[in-house]
């Protein structure tokens, strides 16, 4: 007993002191599991309160963690020479702490006038294009940056303010990728006194205080007010809120993902969705006639609204600018329109409907299925052997397709044979043949008909999607078409009664 008292004393003067910041930021790092031991983590430091406490704190608690720090400053060159005192007060700090110091400068102002950005998005995107390029270069695996319960609750209150749904109530997430925020329980007030307990300084930033932009007023106006006047534990309970709400976005981000894989397929360069699987992703038996009958809304229609963002993030690469009113203009498309309507989506994305699927395209890649034109990348032709013994073969790098002539013993083994299409007589076939695109005008009379018809017309019955079409593979021999992919052959090259030799096209997978 006295042996396991001793061994406790001599733990108890072992282990480091911690303040009760300190020890509250260590358990969530670890309950959070953003950190693990090895780590590089760049600490991401402005000069201001919040930046230069987390410095101090990741410093006190690099042992416990198995991490190693340096220093990340960007530079926006927004305040002239602030901007630059800031930068060099950083890199003292650094030098102070022998950590390595990586910085960047460049003029947000400028680009956000070039690219057409708010100020603070142009802000926002550049420093976090400066964090990515640290870890792509090697120089951490971690990016930590300052985020604190006050910052949520004012991004919270901000995204009410300007009207959001549930994903908007998640706020600001702990960990993103490579970025992690160990602060964002921490109440900024706490920051500033650790700082002044420990004798640090930090740089303060006037447009923090700009109360002409939202943000500020929030900070400066809102919060002071429902802190005083509603509830002293607003932040906390603000910061509880966009917890459960990201607890509940691991949820719809784990089914959207899977009614993704399930239901979406890439049409070259368009991402296709049937309507039927847009509109009701899930299969539940408890939506009867009373649930038509009622006007409430669709047990489905959130999962519904949540695809058609997922599916707008995919051809665009973000959800920036999708607003309620643009997932309602799909919904429609979806419910009500016809064949060959579309609705234009931020970004200059289109969704286009094909008879009973939606294609979600970028400008340059959708088609509007009421011009007949082709583009150069849809053309192709190549000429094909009349077929001998064995097989005549061409491939279609276009359409990732090989097509071949294959012959066969038609008096004997015509009943036998099965075949992706049907056979043409060989005999009748004449040079040259070509395999090529389709091309407006295309007509032959196939198979079971007295009269011409317009290939335009034969993909109309058979569905064929108006965007596949200008790409759609066409046989024609001596000048004229004899067989479309999916089609009945021209009546006059079919093989018959009198037929010898049968000509079959079949395709596969390059």
């Amino acid at each position: 007993m006295n042996v396991t008292r001793a061994a406790l004393a001599r733990a108890a003067t072992s282990a480091p002191m911690r303040t009760p910041l300190e020890q509250q930021v260590l358990e969530n790092i670890r309950r959070s599991g953003m950190l693990s031991s090895g780590d590089r983590v760049a600490v991401a430091v402005s000069g201001g309160a919040d930046s230069v406490a987390l410095l101090r704190v990741c410093e006190a608690l690099r042992a416990d963690l198995g991490i190693t720090l340096l220093v990340a400053h960007f530079d926006h060159s927004l305040r002239g020479a602030e901007s630059r005192t800031d930068a060099a007060f950083v890199a003292e700090l650094a030098n102070g702490s022998g950590l390595e110091f990586v910085s960047a400068r460049e003029d947000v102002a400028a680009e956000a006038d070039l690219r057409g950005w708010n100020l603070e998005d142009a802000a926002r995107r550049m420093r976090y294009a400066f964090f990515a390029r640290v870890v792509e270069e090697g120089r951490a695996t971690r990016i930590a940056v300052a985020h604190t319960l006050d910052d949520q609750a004012e991004t919270l209150l901000a995204h009410l303010i300007r009207g959001t749904g549930l994903t908007g109530l998640a706020g600001i997430y702990p960990t993103v990728g490579a970025i992690v925020r160990p602060l964002l329980t921490t109440r900024r007030s706490d920051l500033r006194e650790y700082l002044r307990a420990r004798g640090d300084g930090w740089r303060e930033d006037a447009t923090n205080h700009d109360v002409r932009r939202l943000r500020a007023r929030i900070r400066e106006q809102l919060l002071p007010v429902l802190e005083r006047n509603f509830s002293p534990a607003i932040a906390g309970h603000l910061g509880d809120l966009a917890q459960f709400a990201r607890e509940e976005e691991v949820f719809w981000t784990a089914l959207v993902e899977d009614r993704f894989r399930a239901y979406v397929r890439e049409a070259g360069e368009s991402f296709a969705i049937h309507v039927s699987h847009l509109l009701a992703p899930l299969e539940l038996a408890s939506i009867g006639a009373e649930g038509k009958a009622s006007n409430a809304k669709s047990p489905q229609r959130t999962l519904t609204e949540r695809l058609i963002r997922r599916l707008y993030e995919r051809a665009r690469g973000d959800r920036r600018e999708l607003s309620a009113r643009h997932v309602e203009q799909v919904i429609r498309l979806a419910e009500e329109s016809t064949s060959g309507r579309r609705a234009e989506l931020p970004g200059g994305i289109v969704v286009e409907r094909s008879f009973d699927t939606l294609f979600f395209s970028r400008p340059e890649t959708a088609r509007d299925s009421s011009q007949e034109t082709t583009r150069p990348r849809d053309t192709y032709q190549y000429v094909m052997s009349l077929p001998g013994q064995g097989a005549a073969t061409v491939s279609v790098p276009e359409l990732g397709r090989r097509f071949s002539l294959k012959t066969i013993d038609w008096s004997s083994n015509a009943r036998e044979t099965e075949c992706t299409g049907e056979a043409l007589d060989a005999a009748l076939l004449r040079t040259p043949l070509i395999l090529r695109n389709w091309r407006p005008g295309d007509s032959y009379r196939p198979r079971g008909r007295r009269q011409l018809r317009k290939l335009k017309q034969m993909f109309l019955a058979g569905r064929v999607p108006s965007r596949e079409r200008a790409s759609w593979p066409v046989l024609e021999s001596d000048g004229k078409v004899i067989w479309a992919r999916g089609m009945p052959p021209a009546a006059e090259f079919c093989a018959g009664e009198g037929t010898r030799v049968g000509v079959v096209i079949e395709e596969d997978s390059l």
